[in-house]
Parts: structure tokens; sequence; C-alpha cells
């Protein structure tokens, strides 16, 4: 017997399509309707469904390595299958899941009866379908009644979601379809590294280097920056921390030049003539002494964009690599006024967008798991949301919290004295993830209960008093909005082990167990009608969708009220604040903290930028239990050029010291001249020993509350024998 289901990857927001198929020797399950499962599970040693491209607009039949590899995981043999409770001497061992919901009802209620209700914390993330983001913040304001949630996008999306509420009203990470990058002459793609992150994107960028349009700012010369090569376009490769100002100079050349766009601007936007004024000190000489990108380079991109924008369209993408900074929502928000002022946003053939993340980024920062949000993306603080809530959930308005914490600030509370002392962790490894992690990893330990959901043994389940096992993405059905806004059927392919819960059932248990109010239902279904009724009306509406006409394959773009037939394009007619206008505000560079001065003689002080390699995503939990992935990409290296090498002592794959004031990474040197002289990177996916995030700062983006990730000030040397050796221990004590 075969059978198939109609899907999408588990990974990125591409959300590429693709088919599964149970292999023939899978015998039926008993049930009627249900799915083939192998008759003994353990004899099998392949994966359990076989993964093909399915044809659709994002990738067009195409997926990366890790697509291709993803059923891997279904049967890996580190699969947790059945609650595991810590003991005393520090090792899990399985229990009843009756047991398991009591220990956790028991461990909320002392926690909450001992300190109050935000003693007990919910950290979610952008994986989670859309039925379970909504039903998790559901579950944490009223079934916990805490206002302690927030999730891991915040580590992501936060900064170009605050850029684009600022401008737009609204935050969709793009605007507009794909397929409309096929036909622009002119991109310049910011901070984004889609050859690696989401190989099946670069597709869509060949119109543009064919036109020799496509321009790429990297500090790096990553592979995405390679495709301006031999004609294709141009690469910047600014010095890390700079690219506000660089935006700031090709605002400049616009408006100086007069390549602007001024019937656009007095007809869409307001904010023009304090926007002008904040770019006027930023010609492109004195931006190429910050930035080194040099002032020619300025100036062409500018008019590059300008020649775009009245020829063959032209759009601007941005991604972490400019908003993963202290001051990543200005620079979010410049790249924004760069497109305003040239006119793209709510035209038919240009635009702007940024590049969201995660596979349910979009949709998982929509409907009510982030700090400050209730579904259909409405304030929590706004009464008039508060009361629709609060008649779709059939509660008291009163009864719902405020606003919480973002994500660094409630790792930084937990167990503090008036911080977070029981937590809940769905879909993330913060233990690995998270700025400044070994601080993290030290707030965890300092919980007095920590509940960890997941698949595997990560490195914050490993931190856990109780993992709860739960279901992976071939194994549910559930919703989840790509990063154009549509919103895709998720579809189990095969039954889970016996053992494993969804999320959606925990949350269900646990509600009846704390006697909760409202309903909390299992059925994905079910709990999307409801999410519809709670979007309705909100920025992201989803009213109008519902599964059977995702099941027909009907394109559904947000917001799709009802009755509506979606929204593909937005702003064709006008923006998202009440006058229906585009708001650019002024910004200008602000002077970072003054890092911490380098103890040691021997070592140099440089920059570090931290991002994604081709063969993992996010901190590896899954990718790193691929073993084709894994051979290919087996440790963290940490990546400099040979001139700033040669200085240092350090030759290829010899081991080098990565340090500053928060911790130290220890790993092998890859040299390449594709890298700036004061900079090196490392990939953020390995931990423990060669965990980036033990470097990177929790210093925050003061409106997002985005972590400083893609700039911190290092102290870089040849790694001497006694580094290595304790390298080895701390390895030992920490496995």
């Amino acid at each position: 017997m075969t059978k198939s289901a109609d899907t999408h990857c588990p990974y990125c927001a591409l959300q590429c399509a693709m088919t599964l198929t149970s292999p023939a020797e899978l015998t039926p399950a008993s049930e009627p309707g249900s799915v083939p499962v192998p008759a003994d599970p353990a004899a099998v040693s392949g994966p359990l469904l076989e993964v093909s491209g399915r044809d659709f607009p994002t990738n067009r039949g195409g997926l990366c390595r890790k697509g291709w590899t993803s059923a891997t995981l279904l049967n890996h043999a580190g699969r947790v299958t059945e609650p595991l409770l810590k003991g005393a001497d520090g090792i899990h061992r399985p229990i009843g899941w009756d047991q398991a919901l009591a220990l956790v009802t028991t461990a909320v209620r002392d926690t909450q009866a001992r300190y109050g209700k935000d003693a007990v914390g919910v950290f979610g993330g952008g994986g989670l379908t859309n039925e379970k983001a909504y039903m998790l913040g559901k579950f944490a304001r009223l079934a916990l009644g805490t206002s302690r949630i927030d999730y891991n996008g915040r580590f992501c999306m936060s900064s170009a979601a605050a850029a684009g509420m600022r401008a737009f009203g609204v935050d969709r990470g793009l605007p507009f379809p794909l397929t409309d990058l096929d036909a622009a002459s002119t991109i310049l793609m910011l901070g984004s590294n889609v050859a690696e992150t989401m190989p099946p994107f670069v597709q869509h960028l060949q119109g543009a280097r064919d036109a020799g349009g496509l321009i790429v700012v990297d500090p790096r010369r990553s592979a995405t920056a390679k495709f301006t090569a031999d004609g294709g376009g141009l690469h910047l490769q600014p010095l890390p921390g700079t690219d506000l100002t660089l935006l700031l100079g090709l605002s400049h050349v616009i408006i100086h030049e007069g390549l602007a766009d001024e019937g656009f601007i007095a007809a869409r936007t307001t904010g023009y003539d304090a926007v002008v004024r904040s770019v006027n000190s930023f010609w492109p000489e004195r931006v190429q002494s910050i930035t080194g990108v040099p002032a020619e380079l300025i100036r062409e991109t500018a008019r590059r964009l300008a020649d775009g924008a009245r020829k063959g369209g032209s759009y601007i993408l941005t991604g972490r690599g400019v908003e993963q900074h202290v001051d990543g929502t200005d620079t979010a928000t410049a790249a924004i006024n760069l497109s305003l002022v040239l006119g793209l946003p709510g035209s038919r053939r240009s635009g702007y967008g940024t590049l969201t993340g995660q596979g349910n980024g979009q949709g998982g920062r929509e409907h009510g798991q982030k700090a400050d949000q209730l579904p259909g993306y409405r304030k929590i603080t706004d009464p008039a949301a508060r009361a629709h809530m609060a008649g779709v959930w059939g509660v008291p308005e009163e009864s719902i919290p405020g606003p919480g914490l973002p994500a660094v600030q409630l790792l930084k509370s937990l167990g503090q004295p008036d911080g977070v002392r029981c937590l809940l962790v769905h879909a993330s490894n913060i233990a690995v993830a998270s700025p400044d992690a070994n601080a993290v990893i030290a707030g965890l330990r300092s919980l007095d209960f920590l509940v960890v959901c997941d698949f595997f043994m990560s490195e914050t389940a490993a931190e856990a008093d109780l993992i709860l096992p739960v279901l992976q993405w071939a194994e549910e059905e559930g919703t989840l909005t790509n990063l154009e806004g549509r919103v895709l059927r998720r579809r189990r392919a095969i039954q889970p082990p016996v053992g494993a819960r969804s999320e959606l059932w925990i949350m269900a248990r646990l509600a009846e167990a704390l006697d909760a109010p409202s309903t909390y239902s299992e059925d994905p279904e079910t709990v999307f009608e409801e999410l519809r009724l709670a979007s309705a009306g909100g920025l992201a509406d989803y009213s109008g969708i519902d599964y059977a006409m995702l099941d027909r394959g009907e394109a559904a773009y947000w917001p799709y009220p009802a009755g509506s037939t979606g929204t593909p394009r937005l702003f064709l007619d006008s923006f998202a604040h009440p006058h229906g206008k585009a708001v650019m505000t002024a910004v200008t560079p602000r002077r970072r903290r003054t890092p911490a001065v380098n103890p040691d003689p021997a070592a140099t002080t440089m920059t570090l930028i931290t991002g994604r390699l081709l063969e993992h995503y996010q901190s590896g939990s899954q990718t790193r239990r691929v073993s084709e992935l894994l051979a290919t990409q087996p440790e963290a290296k940490v990546q400099l050029h040979p001139a700033a090498a040669s200085a240092m002592g350090i030759t290829e794959g010899s081991f080098v010291s990565v340090a500053n004031e928060r911790g130290e990474v220890v790993c092998r040197a890859e040299l390449s001249t594709a890298i700036r002289q004061e900079t090196v990177f490392l990939p953020f996916h390995f931990p423990e020993l060669e965990s980036a995030n033990r470097l990177t700062e929790a210093a925050t983006d003061p409106v997002s509350g985005m972590p400083e990730f893609k700039f911190n000030k290092v102290w870089v040397r040849a790694a001497a024998p006694a580094d290595l050796q304790h390298n080895v221990l701390q390895t030992t004590e920490a496995s």
C-alpha cells in the first residue's frame, strides 16, 4: 500500500512545496482512514517517507539539501517518544503522561501561589503552526493567567516588523507574491544570503542578474553576493554595523541628484522633509569614510535603483544582517524610506519587502505568542482589541493580562526574585539560539521547574526537569503562513509514535487540569475556525480562509476578510495608517556601547558577525542529526581573512580562540578572502563550546527588542594547547 500527502517543508519561510510518499513496504494502519505505518518501526533503517519536490510558485519543484533529507528525522534513533523526568542524579527517565501532566499542573499552581501569576512564563517558536501559536497565546493568558509570554521570532523578525508597522501601518514580510521579483531589472538585497538559507529562492533573482541589476550588501562575499559576478550586478561590502549609514547615503544620492519620485512622495507619503534634512550630511564621500564602500559604488547603486524604478521594476529586500542590531528598527526604516523616496511600495512592478526566516515566522507573530500582541496582529493595550478577544474567548476583558516582556528581558528574568520561576518552552532551543547563551543557560538552571516540549533531546531539553514529546511536521495537520503572507496547509503523512502528543492536546489537558476558562480543542481545524473569528477585523485578518479552500489549492494571502478574495499585493491603493499614507521617519546612526578592553595582548580585537550555513537550520537541533548534512558541516569554523590570520600565526584548520567578556569559543579556522580583514564569521548552529551565542550581546533595539547578533567585538588569537585541553575538559563536563 502506498499513500501520499502534499505538504510543505518544515524548515524556512519559503515553505517549499513537497509530496511525502509512504513506500510500499509500510503496512496499513488498523484504523480506517489512517495512514500507513511500519509493522515494526525499529526495523525500518531508512526514512519512513520519501520526499519529492512539488511544483509551487515559490520553489517550482526545487528543494534544498535540508528539505530533501527532512524525512530522515521522523524515525531517528534519538527521537523522544515518552515523557522524561530528570532525577536527582541528573538523568532523564520515562514516566507516564498522567504523571507528567500532574507534575506540570502542580508546578504551575505552587509557583503562582508563592510568587504570583507572572512567575510562570512561556517561550514559543516561529516553527509552530498557526493553530498552535494561537492556542499558546490563549493558554498562557487564560489558563496560566500570565503576561510572561514571548517567542524566538523576537530574535528574527522583530525589527523588520516594527519598521513595517511604523512606515506602512502593517507588517507582512513580502507585501507581494514572490514571483513578482521575476520581472525585476534591479533588486537590492541587504543582509540576506538566500543562496544558502533558502536556495530555491535564487531562481527569482535571475531576471535581475540577467539585467546586471542584482545588488547585494554584505560584509562577506557570500554565496548570494557571488551571483553579482560576471556582469550580474554589484556587491557592496560595508563594515559591519554601518548599514544604516550606507542607506542614508543612497537616499542622499537619490534626493540630491533629482531621482526621487516627487509625485508619489507628495500623494502617498508623509514625513519627507524631515528625511531630506536627516540625509543631507551623508554625502557619498563621507559615507565611504564610515562604511568603506567606495563613493562611486554608492552613486552607481542609487542610480541603478532609480533607473529600474522608471523602466523595469526595482525591489529592495532586507534580511537579518541589517536588522539584528541595536539600531535594527532604524536601519529597516532607512531601507523603507529609500524605497518610498523611489516610489516603490504599492506598485505592481516594484516594492519593498523583508525576508522572513523561520518556517512560520510570519504567522507565528500574528496570533498571540508575542508579548505585546493579541490574535490578528492586534495590540494587547488596545481596548477595542481586548474587548474583541474577550468576546471570542467568552471571558471578562479584565481577565486578559497586559503586555509582557520581550524575549531577551524575559530570559534575563529567569530565576530572579521578581522574575519567571517556572518556564514552559515550545519549539525553541534557547540554550543555543539566545544571545549571551551562557547567561541564559545559567538562568534555566536557576528555575524552580523547566518544562520543554520537543521531539529531540535538544540542548534546552537537556536542562529541563520535564520533557514532553511532541509531534513532528509530517505527523500533524495545520496551517502555516509563508514569507509572502500566503496561508498554506500542512498535512499529516504518517502516524506519530504512540507516546508523542500534539501541543494542542497538551494545552487542552493542562487547561482542563487548571480549571481554565474558555475552550481548548486538540483538533487543528476547530482551532483554526476559532482563529478566524479571533483575527476578524484585525490587520492580519484570516476570517475568509478555511481548510476547504486551502485543500482545493486556492491562494490565500492575508488580509483575507470574509467575503473577499484576499490581498496578494498590499498598498496598491493606500497604506494601513488611518490617513492612508506611508509614514517616513527620519533616522540617524547612534553610538554603540563601548566594548570591554581586550585583556589579552596576544589577541586582536575584531568584529564578529554570525549567520547560517547551507546545511544547517537555526540551532541545528534537527539538522545536526541528519548524517548527510552533518558529514558536510560537522563542526563550527571561524572564517577570517588570510591576511588577518597570517598576522596572528593562524593557518587553515588550526584552532582559534574567539572570546570576549561574555565567553569563549574555540574552533578551527577557515581562511577566506570573502570576508573583510577586520571581521570574523561564526555560524550559530552549534552548541556548547562551539556556540557563537556565547559571544553575542544581550543588548537590544529599544523599539523592537531585537538583540545585537550581528555586531560584537571579540578578541581573536591562535589557540594555545592549554585552551584545547580546557576545551576538552569543559566539553566532557557539559556532556
